[in-house]
C-alpha cells in the first residue's frame, strides 16, 4: 500500500512539473522570413549572394499602398533585409565590394531604385540615412501575368551573371548582379 502511495505521489508530481516547464512559442508571424540566395541550385554551397528578408503580403491591398512611389521602402516588410555579397560584385553596373548591406529600394511607375546601405539591423525604413548609401542604381520593372500575394525575391540567370528580381503583385523589378 505505501508503495502505490509513492508512485501515485510521483505519477501526480510529474504531471504538474511537466506542465509547469512547457516553453511557450508565440505564433507564426504574419510576415514570415524568407532567404533567396544565389546560385539557386541547393548543391552548391558556395553563395555568391543572399538576400533575407520578410515576406509582407498584399491581402487585398495595393503595392502602392504598402511601399509608396517615390518613398524609400524597407524592401519587405519588419527589418530592412540584409544582402551579402560573398565576392565583390557589380550591381546595375556599379561595384559593390563583398560584404553585407541593408537592401532599401525607392519604388516607382517605370523603375525602381535599388540602394544598399552600409546601416545594418535597421528596422524599415525609419532610421535610413542616406548619407551611408553605398550605392543607388535604377532597376528596370515590368509586369507579369501570375500575381504574387507575398513579396518574393528570386534570381534568373542571364549571360555573364544574374538577375535579382523582386516580385510583388503583378509587379516584377529586375537589377543586372555580375561577379
Amino acid at each position: 500500500m505505501k508503495n502505490l502511495f509513492t508512485i501515485t505521489l510521483m505519477v501526480i508530481a510529474l504531471a504538474f512539473s511537466s506542465e509547469a516547464m512547457a516553453q511557450k512559442f508565440s505564433g507564426l508571424d504574419k510576415s514570415p522570413a524568407d532567404i533567396a540566395s544565389y546560385p539557386t541550385d541547393y548543391k552548391v554551397s558556395e553563395k555568391l549572394v543572399r538576400v533575407t528578408y520578410s515576406r509582407p503580403q498584399l491581402k487585398g491591398r495595393s503595392i502602392s499602398e504598402l511601399a509608396p512611389a517615390g518613398k524609400v521602402w524597407r524592401t519587405g516588410a519588419n527589418e530592412a533585409p540584409e544582402i551579402i555579397f560573398y565576392k565583390d560584385a557589380t550591381v546595375g553596373g556599379k561595384a559593390v565590394a563583398a560584404g553585407t548591406y541593408s537592401l532599401f529600394t525607392i519604388p516607382g511607375n517605370k523603375e525602381w531604385t535599388i540602394i544598399l546601405n552600409k546601416n545594418l539591423n535597421q528596422w524599415g525604413a525609419y532610421s535610413y540615412q542616406e548619407d551611408a548609401d553605398v550605392v543607388r542604381v535604377p532597376a528596370s520593372v515590368s509586369n507579369a501575368s501570375e500575381s504574387l500575394d507575398a513579396f518574393s525575391i528570386a534570381y534568373k540567370d542571364v549571360d555573364n551573371g544574374t538577375h535579382m528580381v523582386l516580385g510583388w503583385g503583378n509587379t516584377r523589378v529586375s537589377v543586372p548582379i555580375t561577379f
